[in-house]
């Protein structure tokens, strides 16, 4: 074989080793995606009795539309590019220019006015996970042109160390991300429930009531009233309260749960995220 065939032959290994390895990369990221989507990664933030018995939670919390409304920028959670804008530059423009960039990146993006100065940020930490590289190049790009037709100047973080806070955050994030569920089963009738604190969810045997922990004000108070309505359901309908795998719990296990719930909300208060704040609705949507 000559030294052309051989270079030839070289180059398709390394292009099919290319095109395995991308192939790679693409179905772990689709995996890690459909793992933060569907399934909670907490696996022991509520304590095991001693048969080894899980206590009750839902693998999938409940994903409510984030109130964006009420959000100011964060740098703990976005990436904050301030832009100095000339006197004499007309709003509308700004909004016109906005447009697109609320377009592609939808809720994820925040933009607060305040005098010459304003500010353009990017949600860099959801359930969905941390956004990408390309991502937040992209957002960073589009605010760029944007100050440029303004005649605006630019301050903006340095990305890989934004990335990189960002990705602790979503760790930490990932350990306080619970729900809990109790099944009342064997019970007909549910229309005395009444829940302003805690998610009801009827099934066929009878209804599970569900806490979203880091997206509830004072989770510990609503785990109780939940725990008090599934105890009230199961006397009053000769019922039971299971868990997940069918076990049945009784007061004892209830109580265990909550206990626990001190220390996921110390987790989140530890990192200046009040369970149920703004700034928790956002995190945790």
């Amino acid at each position: 074989m000559t030294d052309l065939q051989i270079g030839l032959a070289l180059i398709g290994v390394l292009a099919v080793a290319a095109v395995l390895a991308y192939n790679w990369l693409q179905e772990r990221r689709a995996k890690r995606g459909a793992e933060r989507a569907f399934a909670s990664r907490h696996s022991d933030v509520l304590l095991d009795e001693a048969n080894d018995r899980r206590e009750p939670t839902l693998g999938a919390p409940a994903r409510p539309a984030p109130v964006q409304g009420e959000a100011t920028p964060d740098p703990r959670v976005d990436y904050i590019m301030a832009l100095s804008v000339p006197s004499g530059a007309p709003g509308p423009l700004l909004r016109e220019l906005w447009a697109p960039i609320e377009l592609r990146f939808a809720r994820r993006v925040l933009l607060e006015a305040a005098g010459p100065t304003v500010i353009a940020a990017l949600q860099l930490v959801s359930r969905a996970g941390v956004v990408s590289d390309a991502e937040l190049l992209e957002f960073r790009s589009a605010v760029e042109t944007l100050a440029v037709k303004l005649g605006a100047s630019v301050d903006a973080p340095e990305m890989r160390e934004a990335l990189e806070e960002a990705r602790e955050l979503d760790r930490a994030c990932a350990e306080a991300d619970i729900q809990i569920a109790l099944h009342v089963i064997g019970i007909s009738d549910v229309s005395q429930i009444e829940a302003s604190l805690f998610s009801v969810e009827p099934r066929d045997d009878g209804v599970t009531l569900a806490l979203d922990v880091a997206r509830t004000t004072e989770p510990r108070r609503a785990y109780e009233a939940m725990a008090r309505a599934g105890m009230q359901l199961a006397q009053a309908g000769g019922g039971r309260i299971v868990d997940d795998n069918g076990t049945a719990l009784d007061e004892r296990a209830l109580a265990t749960i909550g206990a626990q719930l001190d220390a996921v909300r110390e987790m989140l208060s530890a990192r200046g995220i009040e369970p149920g704040s703004p700034l928790a609705l956002r995190l945790f949507s």
